[in-house]
């Protein structure tokens, strides 16, 4: 109940492109899968190597991947995007694109997916293209101040309407981004990977004199678009209201929890090292790497220890705390 539809267009006559392809094949191999190799979305790729993308064939596509129901669908376009002044009307552009003919117009694209709700719950359109920032501005007949994105749907693009989307020796800037952030960067806690943490990542990376990319949504549900693995694991999280009885509580640590007795002062050579707490501190510690826990009165967890102060929740820590206690791990 997951589908997408992967779209990479390289071949144009007379301005030809480098990367899309790429692109389009990277983001469907990541799509298909999720980070353990369990399936995710079943993903029809085209590509102007081998696959028929003229305006046409893209969309037939696109009007099929939103016929039917599904959880989610997504469409990515990596190719080229257009606004035409004339008509104020955006579009992204098949391989035989030509004055008269650019291509399937974003309004379009639009309307199929706000359509397509409640059958299809969640919609997410990635556009790497340029001037792919007009998808999100597509406006209202009756109230043009107003975007007319429907309830669901997604968009996340490489830049606004006026800009450019810039490509790298491989993929487009943005996509590489995209990438990156698929791959595992952009996962939080639990290795879930939003529309929303891709923008933050993608944003975060790009610097304030390249391109900027636009996100605009209108969803009432979580959306994930790839699952990886847990950067702490879900067994660990769930064992927090164990280790803090309370969201305030300072857990008392001392030198029995830390294993190293090479390098400690002397005064603590003689203490035992205690191996449930080794085992508690090492969870404790990958924690901390991840900011859900802070050393109280030290600068790292290993002082806190030798020390014998102790460490506390962070803001973070007590909001999986609060969803460990909830059972929602």
């Amino acid at each position: 109940m997951r589908r997408a539809l992967v779209i990479g267009i390289d071949h144009y006559k007379g301005s030809p492109l480098n990367g899309c392809v790429n692109d389009a094949i990277s983001i469907a191999n990541l799509l298909e899968k999720n980070g353990d190799g369990s399936p995710n979305f079943a993903v029809q790729l085209l590509t102007s190597d081998t696959s028929e993308t003229e305006n046409a064939h893209v969309g037939e596509a696109i009007s099929a991947l939103f016929q039917g129901d599904a959880d989610t669908a997504v469409l990515y376009f990596a190719g080229h995007g257009v606004i035409d002044d004339a008509t104020n009307a955006g579009y992204i552009c098949g391989s035989d694109a030509r004055k008269g003919a650019l291509g399937v117009t974003l309004s379009d694209v639009i309307a199929q997916a706000n359509k397509a709700y409640p059958r299809i719950k969640s919609t997410i359109i990635i556009l790497d293209s340029c001037q792919s920032g007009f998808a999100g501005e597509v406006q209202t007949l009756n109230s043009p101040a107003m975007s007319a994105i429907g309830t669901g749907v997604t968009i996340l693009t490489a830049c606004h309407r006026e800009g450019t989307a810039a490509e790298g020796a491989n993929h487009g800037l943005f996509t590489e981004f995209l990438i990156d952030g698929l791959s595992g960067s952009a996962s939080d806690i639990c290795g879930r990977i939003t529309p929303a943490a891709l923008y933050s990542h993608i944003d975060q990376t790009l610097g304030p004199w390249e391109q900027r990319p636009i996100y605009k949504a209108n969803v009432q549900t979580f959306i994930t678009l790839r699952q990886v693995s847990p950067k702490v694991p879900l067994e660990v999280l769930r064992r927090l209201p164990t280790y803090f009885p309370d969201p305030a509580y300072t857990f008392p640590l001392d030198p029995s929890f830390e294993p190293d007795r090479e390098n400690v002062p002397d005064k603590y050579k003689q203490i035992p090292v205690n191996d449930d707490n080794v085992r508690v501190f090492k969870e404790l510690q990958m924690m901390n790497r991840h900011g859900l826990i802070v050393p109280v009165d030290a600068e790292h967890m290993y002082y806190a220890a030798i020390e014998s102060t102790g460490c506390r929740l962070s803001a973070l820590g007590a909001h999986f705390r609060a969803l460990a206690e909830m059972k929602r791990l």
